[in-house]
């Protein structure tokens, strides 16, 4: 089976049909064309909650764990959010789909560390929600590396990452990020801080670059500094992308899309490929 969403993600691999999915939506429409679309794309049969109670029921009835909710903010019996309280509270991974939303409301949902949010604004929007909850389903199959000195820093991308379901590893310095990787190399991604006192992450950059291709690890550079030359002199160094810190929750996820997207095309590319032809590329 192969995806390919709005944004040119592809998907292939097991079928996603174990995966248990609630959907707090009263309108029939949306139930309907969601229901349809997950069905069609993943063999995913959702169930189905068109008010606060149908949702507590679904919840309360049955022993087997939720994968994910989709959710829209106001519900039937839950006019105020309290389905969506309700979901964050039982830990239940969400992607809130919502006709509703303004800059006030954009910060309250990512305040509850919501999985994503998706807005029904548009004919596309079912396609990019379908995407979203394909992305929570398959994101376990990557393993990203975050490298930084600072416990802080390390913390909050690391609680980001787990929040999109990435198995994460953390390093506090490039060395220790060289050991890890020699170790995992299922790694496909590296998330590293520019400056660090044992090896800054040009330095780490061009080690990894010295055993690893970009057709085998993507490396995305981050950093405090004003300095606008950094991204310039990172990606000469071998890395894939930059970002400059502070940076929002939606640009990061959409840089580690982007990034692995990229490696999943090369990935397809190179297995579609005559074996002599992918070992002299590699």
């Amino acid at each position: 089976m192969t995806f390919l969403g709005i944004s040119g993600m592809q998907y292939s691999g097991q079928s996603l049909a174990d995966s248990r999915i609630l959907l707090a939506e009263d309108s029939n429409v949306f139930t309907s064309m969601i229901g349809t679309r997950l069905k069609e794309l993943f063999g995913i049969s959702v169930e189905i909650c068109r008010n606060f109670e149908d949702l507590q029921l679904a919840y309360d009835h049955s022993s087997e764990p939720v994968t994910l909710a989709i959710s829209n903010i106001n519900l039937p019996g839950a006019e105020n959010g309290e389905a969506l309280e309700y979901l964050v509270d039982l830990s239940i991974p969400t992607i809130v789909f919502t006709g509703t939303f303004h800059q006030e409301t954009r910060d309250k949902l990512l305040a509850k560390d919501i999985v994503d949010y998706i807005l029904k604004d548009n004919v596309f929007a079912v396609e990019m929600l379908a995407e979203s909850v394909c992305r929570f389903l398959t994101n376990h199959r990557h393993h990203v590396l975050i490298v930084d000195d600072s416990p802080t820093a390390r913390a909050l991308l690391s609680s980001r990452l787990k929040r999109y379901n990435f198995r994460v590893s953390v390093a506090e310095s490039g060395a220790r990020a060289l050991e890890i990787l020699k170790k995992s190399p299922d790694i496909g991604l590296v998330v590293t801080d520019y400056n660090m006192p044992d090896i800054d992450g040009f330095e780490l950059t061009r080690r990894i670059r010295s055993v690893r291709g970009s057709h085998e690890l993507r490396i995305i550079g981050v950093s405090s500094s004003s300095n606008r030359l950094l991204s310039a002199r990172f990606l000469k160094a071998g890395g894939n992308d930059f970002m400059l810190r502070p940076f929002i929750d939606e640009e990061f996820y959409c840089r580690v899309n982007q990034n692995l997207d990229t490696l999943i095309q090369i990935w397809s590319m190179q297995a579609k490929r005559p074996e002599s032809v992918v070992k002299s590329v590699a």
